[in-house]
């Protein structure tokens, strides 16, 4: 709805914005010297001229909101909004938080030096670790965060499913600086996911080929350095990058090794840190044979935090490739998952195809199919994965 405004260069709008975005539109305005009106002007503007609008907000509760615009933007922009079938509260919530995300506080600086760490893992193989960790990563990158995504696995699925080439043998990688043989600063290394979808907020650390020694370099490495612990690998090299980014995801091999030790430590709760901040992200598929793999991952975790006093989050299960035709086996898997309680099940993901054909197009999920199930699921993903 609009109405005149006094000196008749505006109009008064009134629309519903969820209170989180108010409040933050209502800050970063003020740190930037500017009027709301003028704020949210600029939003709907970058919006409507996107070719690539961001994903889904939660409006779930959005509260009346009004404001002053130019005559006809907001005509122009609810015709925006249904071209690209979404609500009017929906459109004007993408474009509040890009904009915020485009507009960053002055006041911030870089992100906080402790970013949140999702680790993905599982010791079997094909379990979907790897669409997991891209699902989640992007879907943290569209809601505004700067992202760091670690191909951690030396098969370097993640890698080629991006469109990123593995590093080659001995060259600066990510398990070189592990080891201590790093040959320049890691962040030269990462690369930018280049889709206007992500804001240059996405950022992948490729795999290298040497990663199928790791295990062995690191064990040498602790048998020749004294007093070096194996278990910090992994934290001692990314630390350089932390304060570049707010999440971190880890796409782990498959793998009960000293490899999976490191990430595992990456993962603990550090001090002060907020319980279920960080964490393990499981994938699983409702059968037999996943279960024991999951009882083998949660007794070396366990193990791990026995043996080093850590505490390590279980930020929940992710079901997937889950297919209810496959009978009494898969259903009754599924409600075991369920069952269980702690970690709870973030999402029960189907045996579908957009990633699938995402992954033929070296393209991310939510890129290629926004709106698809998987690509929701990876925002569900995403939200329960965060306290």
């Amino acid at each position: 709805m609009a109405s005149p405004y006094p000196d008749g260069d505006r109009e008064k709008v009134a629309s519903k914005l969820p209170s989180a975005l108010q409040q933050a539109l209502k800050v970063r305005a003020a740190e930037l010297s500017l009027d709301i009106q003028d704020a949210v002007e600029a939003a709907i503007t970058d919006w409507r001229t996107s070719d690539h609008p961001g994903g889904e907000v939660d409006t779930t509760g959005a509260k009346s909101f009004s404001t002053w615009l130019p005559p006809g933007l907001y005509e122009a922009f609810k015709t925006t909004c249904t071209d690209r079938s979404v609500s009017y509260t929906q459109g004007l919530a993408r474009s509040v938080r890009d904009w915020l995300a485009d507009n960053p506080s002055p006041q911030a600086g870089t992100p906080a030096a402790e970013p949140e760490r999702k680790i993905v893992c599982n010791q079997k193989g094909g379990v979907g670790k790897t669409a997991v960790s891209a699902g989640v990563a992007q879907a943290y990158a569209e809601q505004g965060k700067r992202v760091l995504l670690v191909d951690y696995d030396p098969q370097g699925h993640l890698s080629e499913q991006l469109g990123v080439p593995q590093i080659e043998p001995d060259h600066d990688s990510l398990v070189a600086h592990m080891c201590g043989e790093g040959q320049g600063e890691l962040r030269d290394l990462v690369v930018e996911i280049d889709d206007p979808r992500f804001h240059k907020r996405l950022h992948l650390l490729p795999a290298c080929f040497d990663g199928f020694l790791l295990d062995s370099r690191i064990a040498i490495l602790s048998a020749q350095k004294r007093g070096f612990q194996k278990e910090v690998a992994l934290e001692l090299a990314l630390r350089e990058l932390e304060n570049d980014y707010d999440v971190i995801v880890i796409d782990c091999p498959p793998s009960l090794g000293i490899a999976m030790d490191a990430a595992i430590y990456y993962a603990r709760r550090r001090r002060n840190e907020k319980p279920g901040r960080s964490g393990v992200i499981i994938p699983v598929l409702s059968e037999d044979s996943s279960a024991t793999a999951y009882q083998m991952l949660d007794q070396q975790i366990q193990d791990l935090c026995e043996d080093l006093s850590l505490d390590v989050d279980y930020l929940g299960l992710v079901v997937n490739l889950y297919d209810s035709r496959r009978g009494y086996v898969a259903t009754s898997s599924l409600e075991s998952w369920k069952a269980i309680g702690d970690p709870k099940v973030l999402a029960v993901i189907g045996d579908l195809k957009e990633q699938r054909e995402a992954v033929r197009k070296r393209m991310p999920l939510l890129s290629y199919a926004p709106h698809s199930e998987q690509a929701e699921a990876m925002r569900q993903v995403a939200r329960g994965a965060s306290r």
